[in-house]
């Protein structure tokens, strides 16, 4: 079968390669891929940022959104052939820290977790894979052309868990939400808080291309200005960027009793000037909260799965803004300006 895969260490080392099928050992249930979503994490990947192989491997098999069709399943799985699942990417560590022991491998304590495409196991990039039904998640049969978006989906399933947990500290009825960021995550952080009837300000700078309709298509408001600028004041913030100028902002921005959630990741190196006085202040008088998250846990597949569900597919649809076949890889990862999420496509190859 073929697979894109990396040679860890070594900077744009992307190939398709042609393996084994994947070995009885590895799972009970064979899935076929049918498509792998791609994002700046599988940019650093390549660019030799981060990423290890499998044990006794020089190579690594790429991508960690995924999804696929069920090809074969034990009866006494709860999975049968021609469902959808999805993989779940993250792994608990080998010395099962207690989070990890407690199925919260997201919230692992040693850091030596292993995931899918990213670290020590190999990702989803490949014609089929095989895996443990506690591995995977299923999804609802409409979700056929866009439920490759779950593992993006999933970081907001826990963003907004650890909100209202947060939130429930005291009296919390939130009224409105702003969201940082127009990209995939943002789009659906959006997604979430309007499903919860929130007011929701979506603030992103591309003024043209296919952002602003789709953030008004789900009954919220696009801003081109800065939140400082909107005036908004946020109940919840969710920011979706990772851009230091615009996180020094939203630490400023929130309204009393509020809570901000940092989703996106930084470049270090970049030095904004903060006035440390000033954000401690601002965050003991108004009872304010800052926390970050990052990966999720089956219990936040599940949840995000139930999201997608209840969601028009056609404006899911369009949150892909390229599908492009694995056998022109290379095409996937060009810079085409409007792209919001490109994914390999095996399904209509």
């Amino acid at each position: 079968m073929q697979a894109l895969t990396i040679s860890p260490g070594q900077k744009d080392s992307l190939e398709l390669r042609d393996l084994p099928e994947p070995d009885a050992a590895e799972g009970s249930v064979l899935v076929e891929i049918l498509s792998v979503g791609l994002c700046a994490t599988d940019r650093e990947v390549i660019a030799a940022e981060f990423g290890t192989a499998p044990a006794n491997r020089d190579y690594l098999v790429m991508g960690h959104e995924n999804l696929g069709r069920v090809l074969e399943a034990p009866e006494d799985s709860g999975l049968a052939a021609g469902d959808l699942v999805v993989g779940i990417v993250r792994r608990p560590c080998a010395e099962k820290c207690p989070a990890c022991a407690a199925g919260e491998w997201d919230m692992c304590h040693t850091g030596t977790y292993t995931e899918h495409g990213i670290e020590g196991m190999d990702g989803f990039a490949r014609e089929r894979w095989r895996g443990e039904p506690e591995e995977m998640v299923k999804l609802d049969p409409s979700l056929d052309r866009v439920g490759v978006l779950l593992e993006p989906a999933t970081i907001l399933a826990k963003a907004w868990e650890q909100i209202d947990r947060i939130g429930s500290r005291a009296y919390f009825r939130p009224r409105v939400a702003a969201v940082t960021g127009a990209g995939p995550v943002g789009l659906l952080a959006a997604l979430f808080g309007v499903q919860r009837g929130l007011e929701v300000h979506v603030f992103d700078l591309e003024e043209d291309g296919p952002k602003a309709d789709l953030v008004k298509e789900l009954g919220a408001v696009f801003h081109t200005d800065s939140l400082t600028d909107s005036g908004i004041s946020a109940d919840i913030i969710i920011e979706c960027t990772g851009a230091p100028a615009v996180i020094r902002e939203v630490l400023h921005r929130g309204a009393k009793n509020s809570v901000t959630c940092l989703t996106g990741v930084s470049e270090t190196g970049a030095e904004e000037p903060l006035d440390l006085g000033a954000l401690n202040l601002g965050l003991v008088m108004d009872n304010r909260v800052v926390f970050g998250t990052v990966n999720a846990n089956r219990r936040h597949y599940l949840k995000a799965a139930e999201v997608l569900a209840r969601t028009d597919t056609g404006w899911l649809e369009k949150i892909i803004s390229r599908r492009v076949p694995l056998a022109d890889y290379a095409r996937a990862f060009e810079d085409q300006g409007e792209d919001i999420k490109v994914v390999l496509d095996l399904q209509d190859a």
